[in-house]
C-alpha cells in the first residue's frame, strides 16, 4: 500500500536516524517546509543522481526551524525516519509549488547479525587507524545499524545510495563488511608505496648478499 508525501529531491543520500541541517532558499521548498511545520507532517527526500530523481529516498521529520530570514529563506533541522521507494511522482502537486509522490514506506527495523556487527566494529577500528582518522568507533554492537556508519566508511555517493536501497539489515551488513575488508589491504599498499616514495633519492646502506 502506498502513502502520499511531499518530496524534496537533493543530490544527497540521507539515512534513517540521521540528523540533517538544510538551508532552504527556493520558494517551492519554503512553501513545503512551512506546511510541514504548520500541519506537523513529514516529507520525503529522494536522491537526485545522474540528472534524475532516483527510486529510493528517506522520509524526514522537521525537528525545528532554526532561523528565518526577511526574504523567506530559512535554516532547518530534520531527522531521518525510514526509507521509501517511489511508485509515482506528481510534479507539481495540484495548487502547490512543490512535487509529491506515492511511495512505499519501509520499516527498516529488522536487526542484523550480532557477530557480523562485532567484526564490522573490529575492521572499522583497523580502517580508522590506518587512515589516521580521529573518529570514535561504535562500541555497542547490539544497537549498531549500518545506516549509522554509512557516511563514515569511505563509500562513494553511488555506494551510499546502494546501501539505501537494500531491504534488510543483513544485506546492509554484508555490503559494509565487504567494503571495509576490501579497503584495508588497498590502504596498506598505499602506505607501503608512500614509504617507498619517501626513500627515493636517499643514500641506501644495503648489505650485498653472499653468493
Amino acid at each position: 500500500m502506498t502513502t502520499f508525501i511531499p518530496i524534496f529531491p537533493l543530490k544527497l543520500v540521507t539515512y534513517p536516524n540521521e540528523k540533517v541541517n538544510l538551508h532552504i532558499f527556493e520558494e517551492r521548498y519554503q512553501q513545503l517546509i512551512n506546511e510541514c511545520f504548520d500541519e506537523q507532517k513529514t516529507f520525503g527526500m529522494p536522491v537526485f543522481m545522474n540528472n534524475k530523481i532516483m527510486d529510493f529516498g528517506t522520509e524526514l521529520e522537521l525537528v525545528a526551524i532554526r532561523k528565518t530570514y526577511p526574504d523567506g529563506r530559512m535554516d532547518i533541522s530534520c531527522k531521518g525516519i525510514r526509507t521509501f521507494k517511489i511508485e509515482e511522482i506528481y510534479n507539481p502537486i495540484p495548487d502547490k509549488l512543490y512535487a509529491g509522490a506515492d511511495v512505499f514506506l519501509n520499516k527498516n527495523q529488522a536487526k542484523g547479525d550480532l557477530l557480523k556487527n562485532l567484526e564490522i566494529i573490529e575492521r572499522l577500528g583497523e580502517l580508522y587507524q590506518l587512515l589516521k582518522i580521529n573518529r570514535p568507533v561504535p562500541q555497542d554492537s547490539s544497537n549498531l545499524r549500518m545506516f549509522d556508519i554509512g557516511h563514515h566508511i569511505g563509500l562513494s555517493i553511488n555506494q551510499e545510495y546502494q546501501l539505501l536501497t537494500l531491504d534488510t539489515e543483513i544485506e546492509r551488513q554484508d555490503m559494509v563488511l565487504n567494503h571495509v575488508i576490501n579497503m584495508i589491504p588497498m590502504i596498506e599498499e598505499m602506505e607501503r608505496l608512500r614509504e617507498r616514495v619517501k626513500l627515493n633519492g636517499h643514500f641506501k646502506n644495503i648489505i650485498p648478499p653472499n653468493f
